[in-house]
């Protein structure tokens, strides 16, 4: 399950989610479980933001600068899976 969220939204996270900005100009809030985690092929999408844009996020949580549209698919699939 992944909840998409704008900015304006003050929601709790709840226990076992967090928090992700995506996009690569507008970033979107998205809550995902913290089982994507340990999903290979969510490791390899933040090892790609690592490797592209460093550790330094300055949306003050996790940032993955892809499109938002290849995430959504990513997260689908691994909620399917």
């Amino acid at each position: 399950m992944m909840i998409k969220l704008n900015h304006r939204q003050q929601l709790d996270i709840p226990k076992g989610y967090l928090a992700v900005y995506v996009g690569e100009v507008d970033k979107k809030r998205f809550v995902i479980p913290i089982s994507y985690l340990n999903q290979p092929l969510f490791q390899d999408l933040l090892r790609r933001s690592e490797e592209e844009f460093g550790f330094y996020h300055e949306m003050g949580g996790l940032t993955i600068p892809c499109h938002e549209d290849a995430f959504v698919d990513l997260a689908t699939r691994l909620q399917t899976s």
